[in-house]
């Protein structure tokens, strides 16, 4: 079954007031659009288009909780009887596709394990904090690890800690510029550099709790210090000289403008700087730190709500919380490699239960008068395909419809294996084979 569904763009401060609606053709509301969620997730479930199709209920939501074999097949729902390790647990679409699009930076986050999820659950309703309640960690038993792919010809991001090597190039190029300033304060950096000597843990525990109200003002020291040399680059940068590390020195200066004296500024240095070209993939496992900085995408992830924030927001931050969940590993940006399964069509496998992506990709034939070109792929569970150019028809084992641009469908896994016959660019989210 086919069910055309819908939603409305959330309007987060930090989102485009343009990119989506530009993407999908749609009239823009005038205000930020930062995601457009397509899935059952409580907090934003899609609408389906024609109720009819779904027993009368209005939202994917309601009718995957009504009608749990029919909207998600008898396998999958068995499977997900128990996703979270109670036998009362209901069966539910196990990811959430969205397009998201950056116009600022987003806060530094990271997001648990599915153990680490589970057990700061229950902690949490065991303490009667409110689900919604904004000092809450844990807002449901389940892991958010998420990919992103580019759909903005760049699309920034920090992901990840860099190598301690790279750390270092940075503290050195900071020390030049602070020899090539005319008031010299080495001892701001030093703080940072005898942190570092204890580890990537220390650090960030040092930044953030001196940083958000510690007494020292050390951390207060080295924000303002460091803000004030990447200017000083640019200024430098502009008469000729050659700066190693100019966009981690440009991260700094838009962070700045945006988040004022935030600990997160100098946290930034210490992570990954990614400027992924159109059609590249970041892979964000749990333990990741990271922060979306501008661009538009196709985001996948599990369906989950648990954000553990680490700066860059006035929101709550649980500093020992975060520092629990934290993978401090160092490591090159995480992008994650195509599986081609055919012409035009290519799968992202992060290696997860919960989700997996296909693009599917057809150019338009100039030399043909009607070019009609022909994609498969089968489905590993219940999926939500939208189109952001061109058209398709869709043809399943059960049924077909007519995909267009800007449009979105639910898709039921007993139509097997799905034809996409069209031009233009087609994503397709779906459970992890």
């Amino acid at each position: 079954m086919f069910v055309g569904i819908t939603n409305t763009p959330r309007d987060y401060a930090w989102g485009s007031t343009r990119a989506i609606a530009d993407l999908l053709g749609h009239t823009p509301s005038g205000g930020p659009e930062a995601e457009l969620w397509l899935g059952a997730h409580a907090g934003s479930p899609s609408v389906i288009e024609d109720a009819e199709q779904a027993g009368g209920f209005t939202d994917l939501a309601g009718w995957i909780a009504a009608s749990p074999a029919i909207a998600l097949g008898a396998d999958w729902a068995t499977r997900q009887a128990d996703p979270a390790g109670s036998a009362t647990a209901a069966p539910r679409l196990p990811f959430l596709l969205k397009i998201l699009a950056a116009g600022r930076p987003l806060s530094l986050q990271a997001h648990p394990t599915t153990e680490q999820a589970r057990a700061g659950f229950a902690l949490e309703n065991e303490a009667g904090i409110a689900v919604d309640a904004g000092n809450r960690n844990y807002r449901d038993p389940f892991h958010k690890p998420e990919l992103l792919f580019a759909l903005s010809d760049t699309f920034e991001a920090l992901c990840g800690f860099r190598p301690l090597a790279e750390v270092h190039g940075i503290i050195a190029e900071l020390r030049l510029l602070d020899l090539a300033n005319e008031n010299p304060q080495a001892g701001a950096i030093d703080l940072l550099e005898q942190h570092l000597a204890e580890g990537l843990r220390d650090t960030v525990d040092w930044l953030l709790r001196d940083g958000r109200g510690g007494d020292s003002g050390e951390v207060k020291w080295l924000v303002e210090r460091v803000v004030l040399l990447a200017q000083h680059a640019k200024f430098l940068a502009g008469g000729g000289a050659i700066i190693g590390y100019a966009n981690e020195l440009a991260a700094v200066r838009v962070l700045a403008a945006e988040y004022p004296g935030d600990p997160g500024i100098v946290l930034a240095l210490l992570l990954n700087r990614v400027s992924l070209k159109r059609g590249e993939v970041l892979y964000l496992p749990a333990g990741s730190i990271h922060a979306y900085l501008s661009g538009l995408g196709v985001e996948v992830m599990a369906a989950s709500d648990n954000v553990l924030r680490g700066g860059l927001t006035p929101k709550h931050i649980d500093i020992e919380e975060l520092l629990a969940v934290l993978d401090f590993t160092p490591a090159t940006s995480p992008l994650l490699a195509p599986i081609v399964l055919a012409d035009g069509v290519s799968r992202y496998r992060p290696g997860v239960a919960d989700f997996e992506l296909v693009r599917i990709h057809a150019d338009a034939d100039a030399a043909s008068p009607a070019p009609v070109t022909m994609r498969q792929v089968t489905l590993t569970g219940p999926s939500i395909a939208i189109c952001t150019a061109g058209g398709f028809l869709i043809a399943g084992g059960a049924s077909s419809r007519p995909l267009k641009h800007g449009q979105a469908v639910y898709i039921t896994p007993d139509e097997g294996t799905l034809t996409f016959a069209g031009t233009g660019e087609v994503f397709l989210a779906m459970p992890g084979a």
